[in-house]
């Protein structure tokens, strides 16, 4: 769906689409399910950097570090914060659906 007007891109703000989603009509369990998703991938997303930062650092000085530091000090911190603020997110977005359905019984 493309946004050509103004309307168009205020109308996905108030529902709640990202990048074509419609994150508006997401039950609990389908943001649960992206909440989880988006956690992960943001864990290896940034274990995958940082390891690649500790191959490149190994190739210039000839240490050797260890690479689960990879794990433990960048991708779980990262996968940790992104899993909570996407939760949170659409644990939102979900409250004021059912809110907004209440008001209108």
């Amino acid at each position: 769906m493309t946004m050509a007007t103004a309307n168009d891109v205020e109308r996905a703000r108030r529902e709640g689409e990202l990048f074509g989603i419609p994150l508006g009509d997401l039950g609990w369990f389908q943001s649960l399910l992206m909440g989880l998703a988006t956690g992960m991938a943001a864990f290896f997303l940034t274990t995958f950097v940082a390891i690649l930062v500790l191959l490149f650092y190994m190739m210039a000085t000839g240490k050797h570090p260890d690479f689960a530091d990879t794990y433990r000090l960048a991708g779980f911190p990262v996968g940790v914060v992104v899993l909570v603020l996407a939760l949170g997110f659409l644990g939102v977005q979900w409250a004021r659906r059912m809110a907004k359905k209440m008001r209108k019984q």
